[in-house]
């Protein structure tokens, strides 16, 4: 990862959970069951902090990031969030994991009261990061709930049912032709498994959840490892990854498979401009997410079509780093990619049918037009107008509609005329400022942290 011909600006990281227990998504519209991290997991994540600050973070190395705090964590120039999705807390707690890798303990950070006496944080204090609840977040699970929405029109007294979402991306692929091929291709191998699934439902279909099942036992039932025939694991893996490719990707960059990646690509975008921006002080962005994001990102980056062995489900702990760095040339800043699947070593890969570093222009040119910016833009892209914020989008603008064309007499319309337009300005302002689809004055913090005296705190947003 090191390079002599460009400094470091700074660094986008996503990084996916560590080792976690088992649970199940529904294929169909991957509804997810809760579950937890293990305490292998919080270790892969510790570690993988510690190889992170070691690069990014020790004055030696040749990618530290220049005036980035090495000893005590600094609030203002890192921005941590966590998605807090079906998973319960797995991703969170995987992120808590990664902070302390880091920034590690230590006694300087400490705190001198008034009557002499010195108090150190606890564990060595707590590190920063801001939960996502998906509710109000679209941009970690941008798949979730983009389904077959309806909406109502008062002035047509009708309904209309919108067509393709991801929801109906997923079932149409399960009812084509290659999928119904690998079906009668992969059936002998699924007739063997019934003996290892403790009764799950055994098809392609289910591919997922027959994968996951397997692979958590292997690495924590001593039993079922033994009992296991040696190839299945990596047959059950091959064709989990071929399933979880074809869900959560599409053939066209706008297509309605890639949502996951459609929908993180903003937040990235986002991080690359307060980088290269030299009075920004946030120079690290770390993103800790579930493996779909992935997928479609390096489906869209091209990543995967040059890489066939990334099509498909990262390893625990996987991490990519998107380095902002400039030229000793001169000239724009370039982005590199680099990837780490699990417990491999991070590896610099081409992307976007480029050779090399590519120019920040160039990547913004690539992915900015097939983002999904607002909570708005999701709503209309998965047609959804009752989740995710969407419902109190469509009902400011169905009262809008109902206000603007209440009926008022001609005396009175002198009066209220006005009054009026100003309470259907303040409704829409109102909803508006809710979704975050509205900023008032200056462009919002969207690097802003919070923290106490102690520069640290751990601050959970709960899922509803």
């Amino acid at each position: 990862m090191a390079s002599n011909d460009s400094q470091i600006l700074g660094v986008v990281l996503i990084v996916r959970h560590g080792d976690r227990q088992g649970f199940y998504q529904s294929p169909k519209t991957y509804t997810a069951s809760k579950t937890q991290i293990t305490p292998l997991g919080n270790q892969e994540e510790l570690q993988l902090g510690e190889l992170l600050r070691s690069i990014y973070l020790n004055a030696s190395s040749s990618s530290h990031i220049s005036g980035m705090s090495t000893g005590l964590f600094n609030q203002s120039q890192v921005y941590i969030r966590a998605d807090t999705g079906d998973e319960g807390y797995v991703v969170y707690d995987s992120c808590v994991s990664l902070t302390q890798g880091l920034w590690p303990i230590t006694a300087d950070n400490n705190i001198t009261l008034a009557n002499g006496s010195t108090i150190v944080a606890p564990l060595g204090g707590y590190q920063v990061l801001n939960s996502v609840d998906p509710n109000l977040d679209v941009s970690l699970q941008g798949f979730f709930d983009c389904n077959v929405g309806t909406l109502y029109f008062p002035s047509l007294d009708s309904v209309f049912n919108w067509p393709q979402t991801f929801d109906t991306h997923t079932t149409n692929f399960y009812n084509s032709a290659e999928f119904q091929q690998m079906a009668n291709q992969s059936a002998a191998f699924l007739d063997l498994l019934p003996p290892y699934l403790d009764g799950r439902s055994v098809s392609l279909e289910n591919m997922w959840n027959i994968f996951d099942y397997m692979n958590v036992n292997d690495i924590h039932n001593a039993t079922f490892a033994q009992a296991l025939p040696p190839t299945f694991l990596q047959q059950a893996r091959a064709l989990a990854n071929w399933h979880e490719y074809n869900v959560f990707t599409d053939p066209s960059i706008s297509g309605i498979g890639n949502i996951a990646g459609q929908a993180i690509v903003p937040s990235i975008l986002d991080a690359f401009e307060g980088i290269v921006n030299t009075t920004n002080p946030v120079k690290m962005m770390i993103s800790a997410i579930a493996y779909k994001p992935l997928i479609s990102l390096f489906n869209m980056t091209g990543i995967a079509a040059a890489n066939p062995q990334l099509a498909g489900i990262v390893d625990y702990a996987s991490a990519v780093a998107f380095e902002v760095r400039q030229p000793s040339s001169g000239g724009e800043p370039v982005i590199r990619f680099n990837f780490k699947n699990g417990t491999a070593d991070f590896t610099t890969y081409d992307f976007l049918n480029q050779t090399g570093d590519v120019p920040l222009s160039v990547f913004i040119d690539a992915v900015a037009p097939y983002a999904v910016n607002t909570t708005a833009d999701w709503c209309n892209v998965c047609q959804n107008s009752q989740d995710r914020g969407c419902g109190a989008l469509a009902l400011a603008a169905q009262q809008a509609h109902s206000a603007a064309l209440s009926p008022i007499s001609l005396v009175g319309a002198g009066f209220l005329g006005a009054g009026l337009t100003l309470a259907v300005a303040i409704l829409s302002v109102a909803t508006l400022a809710f979704l975050r689809l509205l900023s008032f004055g200056k462009k919002p913090r969207k690097w802003q942290t919070a923290a106490g005296d102690d520069g640290v705190e751990l601050r959970k947003t709960p899922s509803s």
